[in-house]
């Protein structure tokens, strides 16, 4: 789709926000050269975020000479964000403020059987209620809600479109969302969402080109190219955990054989241990959690089977990493969500070990390959930028959220929070 001059400034405002929250407090003068923008073009635009109430003037930096630059930072009352992370076995929602700041949090689980779209709905509709009970006051400006779902998701419609380990096709999820909450309503993936975590607070930051790998259930690539995130022409680029790694190997949920996540999403390592020793007491029957953190505090304590099957892990993740060196020649990939986090630096050492036998020495060469440094859960902070980026459009383009706090102050406390715009919000994925 050619984007129009309305969608060249609302990305440009966006931008030049994302970088005020994560370098604040800054100058004109800073963002110009951060973002390649005109410093007239920036000027402009931070005139517009500070009469949209998002940030304020917090006085001027130390000059040796010459007029003083003032500076900008976020304003955290401004506004708050929720981000939901869907995943095949729970809920985890957080309330932010606007510096993206961590207010609140909840957790629901999704129980083996319990995956209807229906019984999911209602599960995030209980997280965000939790968050917002936390919260208090602090979520009484709530500018929206951002969802991330496993699988491939229609951000435009709103829609779930193929999700592979509950057998989901085409399944209306902001719909279905939308009749419990009333907040404007962003959905897209994991992939994306922790793309866009690492491109604004972690390892991917100031990088081109990066790959964020997403180990967990399932497993994903995020893309980060030319230093932003790269989608694909029907948003389902990076489902490498799709591609085949192992001729005729194990049967996947996607009804192929030999795919990546089957040997590297924690349902995959559990088959591993459970191949290598069915008995093991590392081995927790229908419980990922603890059968990965048992692995990981094994291999810690030299446990030999732990061993065995962390190396297996990291070999068959390693040449399915090289892959990616050898196609996108990164500056980095990443290894984020929570199997990489508790499989920790052991997994990270063996996995750059296994790459360097299989990827070409030239882009080998020129990528590191680390841990998400990011302390929260990076799929929520992604999924609070979807909506801070909805919130971002301008007024009156259609199924967008007036994103206006300092105007809706008043019709926030007289009506509820959140309750404005038209149901065609909830359809609207960031840009």
């Amino acid at each position: 789709m050619k984007r129009t001059s309305r969608d060249i400034r609302t990305a440009n405002r966006y931008e030049v926000l994302s970088r005020i929250i994560a370098g604040s407090p800054a100058s004109r003068q800073e963002l110009a050269a951060a973002t390649g923008l005109s410093l007239a073009t920036v000027a402009t635009l931070v005139g517009e975020l500070l009469e949209l109430g998002v940030i304020t003037e917090v006085g001027f930096e130390d000059s040796a000479g010459g007029r003083p630059r003032g500076l900008v930072a976020v304003d955290p009352s401004g506004g708050a964000l929720i981000g939901v992370d869907i995943a095949e076995t729970y809920v985890h929602a957080e309330l932010f403020d606007l510096a993206l700041n961590v207010l609140a949090h909840a957790d629901e689980d999704v129980r083996p059987g319990a995956s209807r779209p229906e019984e999911v709905a209602g599960r995030v509709a209980a997280a965000v209620g939790s968050v917002v009970a936390q919260a208090g006051g602090e979520a009484a400006r709530v500018l929206g809600v951002g969802v991330s779902v496993p699988g491939q998701v229609d951000r435009d419609t709103g829609v779930a479109a193929y999700a592979a380990n509950w057998n989901w096709h085409d399944v209306p999820l902001l719909d279905l969302l939308a009749e419990h909450l009333a907040y404007p309503l962003y959905l897209d993936n994991p992939l994306r969402a922790c793309t866009v975590a690492e491109l604004w607070f972690g390892a991917a930051r100031g990088r081109g080109d990066a790959v964020v790998v997403n180990l967990g259930t399932g497993v994903g690539a995020g893309l980060a190219l030319g230093g932003g995130l790269h989608r694909g022409v029907t948003n389902s680029a990076g489902e490498w955990g799709h591609t085949t790694l192992v001729l005729d190997g194990r049967l996947c949920h996607c009804g192929d054989h030999g795919c990546v996540e089957t040997y590297v999403g924690a349902p995959g390592i559990m088959q591993t241990l459970r191949e290598l020793s069915p008995e093991s007491p590392l081995l927790h029957p229908g419980d990922q959690t603890a059968t990965i953190d048992a692995l990981a505090h094994g291999a810690a304590a030299g446990d030999p089977i732990a061993l065995k099957v962390l190396g297996d892990t990291a070999r068959y993740l390693g040449a399915a990493i090289s892959g990616l060196v050898n196609l996108l020649n990164p500056e980095v990939v990443v290894l984020s969500s929570w199997v990489a986090a508790r499989l920790g630096e052991p997994l990270l050492e063996e996995v750059r070990r296994a790459v360097a036998r299989h990827a070409l020495r030239r882009p080998l060469a020129a990528t590191e390959i680390v841990l998400s440094p990011i302390p929260t859960d990076p799929v929520s902070l992604g999924a609070a930028t979807f909506a801070l980026e909805g919130a971002l459009r301008p007024v009156g383009r259609r199924g967008t959220p007036s994103p206006l706090p300092s105007r809706l102050h008043r019709s926030w406390s007289s009506s509820g929070a959140g309750r404005y715009g038209d149901r065609t919000d909830r359809h609207r994925g960031p840009s």
